[in-house]
């Protein structure tokens, strides 16, 4: 059974991982210190209903998704972690299925500021694993909080490249017309339903579904008008903490070069190309991930 703050598009998921990971995803009030951000709100802590999931039991590990996407896109991986580690994956502030306030920021700081105040839920060292922008979400947190974090996992991260720098000089219309075009690329897909086979069309509907949820265009251009993560380069040589880099080779997305920076400029850190691996190997080779992982000490 679905939770009711899910859009009703979520009846629509035919494949079984996907059903059971939709079926599996809660809510838990996270109290945050952004309300001061809130237009008309009180200056009280402020409790944001956040999207997340929970399996399995261990050493932590906490799974943080990319760029306009949700915990759906772990409906592979998760569950084969969860077999040896506690296995948590959570929908960042601004994204996902986690609720949007109006009057907030949604950036890198206020994202940060959010994930801590979960973290306090697990409230021990964790593995962090971070995929494409969740990446920099993994890097930009441990920076700040090195003592919730024992290992970094880095999939394909953005760090040296794939922020938003053009965001911030976005203007109306324009940048709802931005926001629009990456809502129509992403939807678009959907109408390819008698061409393609249906596990394509489920992985569409899964990475669509989130779109549908209160706020999303405030939200989406708020962070877009950021700028996002490029801040961080000059950050990256700071982190002191184990960390594995795993690359598909064949990633379309973020060049292959940044696998090597990220392992030139961390000083504890392996680097593991995945073969014949795109962007997002968490869908495409769930499997081989999952072993890279679990091989942790």
């Amino acid at each position: 059974m679905f939770l009711a703050f899910l859009p009703p598009q979520v009846q629509l998921l035919k494949e079984d991982a996907a059903i059971v990971l939709a079926q599996s995803i809660k809510r838990e009030l996270i109290v945050t210190p952004l309300s001061q951000q809130a237009i008309g709100r009180s200056a009280a802590p402020e409790a944001i209903a956040t999207a997340y999931v929970r399996q399995g039991t261990g050493k932590p590990i906490l799974l943080l998704h990319g760029f306009d996407s949700s915990v759906l896109e772990f409906r592979y991986l998760l569950p084969l972690l969860a077999k040896k580690y506690e296995t948590w994956g959570v929908d960042l502030l601004g994204f996902g299925f986690t609720e949007r306030i109006r009057g907030i920021d949604y950036n890198p700081a206020s994202i940060k500021a959010h994930l801590y105040s979960f973290w306090k839920l697990i409230n021990r060292p964790l593995i962090l694993i971070g995929t494409s922008m969740g990446g920099a979400t993994a890097i930009d947190f441990v920076l700040d909080y090195p003592q919730a974090v024992e290992k970094l996992i880095l999939i394909n991260s953005v760090g040296f490249s794939g922020d938003f720098p053009v965001g911030k000089f976005l203007f109306p219309p324009f940048d709802y017309l931005a926001v629009e075009y990456w809502r129509q690329r992403k939807l678009q897909a959907l109408f390819w339903d008698n061409f393609n086979p249906c596990q394509l069309i489920d992985a569409i509907r899964c990475a669509s579904l989130h779109l549908d949820m209160p706020y999303w265009y405030e939200a989406m251009l708020s962070f877009m008008k950021s700028g996002g993560y490029g801040h961080l380069a000059d950050k990256i040589p700071k982190i002191n903490k184990p960390t594995l880099i795993l690359w598909g080779d064949r990633d379309d997305t973020l060049s292959v070069n940044d696998a090597t920076k990220f392992q030139r400029a961390i000083a504890d850190s392996q680097l593991i190309w995945l073969k014949n691996c795109g962007h997002v190997p968490q869908l495409e080779q769930p499997e081989v991930l999952a072993g890279y992982i679990q091989d942790l000490n």
